[in-house]
């Protein structure tokens, strides 16, 4: 039997984690739902995997230009970025493979790492944030890295973070928001104009678009209305199957790839099977079950 691929998966690996903890101690309280042991512990999460589901892991949103100068932080991504090859390799039965980190506050380092991940077997793109160094992502500053992915043909993983600017960040509903209006600013700045051939995944199924479609319908420019269905999105949102067929109807069952967003989501190991349940319950055509669950990935990704 051919493996599901869960393309949205987190870990938080143990000699990345103790050198950021030196910097910054007071990360688990900043951001309690890094403490689950099976982002760093991954015999307990050996455990727990039902050993169908191959992952496609990143790191959770522990991001050293956060905290640290340029240089810093570009050794930090290159050491992270070999720690998540070796973790790969040495659990391939588990893992698909990995996505890079870059520093967003050294670009010319960020450029370099994205060449080795063109040339890698088991890093297969690049993860980017809804804001970095206080800035949009779609900022005219990082649109270097718009270019660069798209010229070496390397995918985004889209992941959403809090906006300092705002008093009541909570992590029920904020994230849904980030990354709903990341994605507006990449359409209204034409990022999808400039570089079509472009591939973002973004997490958490899209975030509100799905349910806003008319007043993108309505309200923007219908260039910017078709720029919406390039992104493509996951499917972690902890089952929801209503909201999973409007998610589908929206982008199309070749945009929408299985993720989960595991270990997080429901205790004590992640939603994998509340989202397996939830596909496999979908009123769609098998083949299209199966595309969302494995062959999308195999046909946009290079695992």
């Amino acid at each position: 039997m051919t493996e599901n691929i869960d393309v949205f998966a987190h870990v938080l690996l143990p000699n990345f984690y103790r050198k950021m903890l030196k910097i910054e101690p007071r990360l688990p309280e900043m951001f309690p739902f890094i403490q689950h042991p099976h982002l760093t512990n991954l015999d307990q999460r050996r455990l727990a995997w039902d050993g169908q589901t191959k992952q496609i892991i990143s790191f959770v949103n522990v991001n050293p230009e956060d905290y640290v100068s340029g240089e810093k932080a570009s050794e930090l991504c290159h050491e992270a970025n070999q720690e998540m090859i070796q973790t790969v390799e040495e659990h391939a039965d588990m893992f698909a493979a990995g996505v890079a980190m870059i520093p967003m506050n050294h670009l010319d380092a960020a450029l370099e790492i994205l060449t080795e991940v063109a040339q890698s077997k088991t890093l297969i793109g690049v993860q980017l944030f809804t804001r970095a160094l206080g800035k949009s992502i779609a900022d005219s500053s990082f649109r270097v890295i718009f270019e660069a992915c798209e010229r070496l043909n390397i995918p985004i993983w889209l992941h959403p973070v809090f906006d300092s600017r705002k008093p009541d960040n909570n992590i029920v509903f904020s994230w849904e928001y980030e990354i709903s209006q990341a994605m507006l600013q990449i359409v209204q700045e034409g990022i999808y104009q400039d570089f079509p051939n472009l591939k973002i995944i973004v997490h958490h199924a899209g975030g509100m678009i799905p349910f806003f479609a008319e007043r993108i319908h309505y309200i923007l420019s219908e260039e910017q209305v078709q720029d919406f269905r390039k992104f493509y999105v996951d499917t972690a949102i902890l089952g929801n199957p209503k909201a999973l067929e409007l998610t589908i109807d929206y982008f199309g069952v070749e945009h929408v790839l299985f993720g989960t967003d595991a270990p997080l989501g429901i205790a004590p190991a992640g939603a994998t099977q509340v989202i397996i349940d939830t596909i496999k319950q979908l009123p769609l055509p098998e083949k299209d079950k199966r595309a969302i669950l494995q062959d999308n990935s195999f046909n946009i990704l290079k695992c």
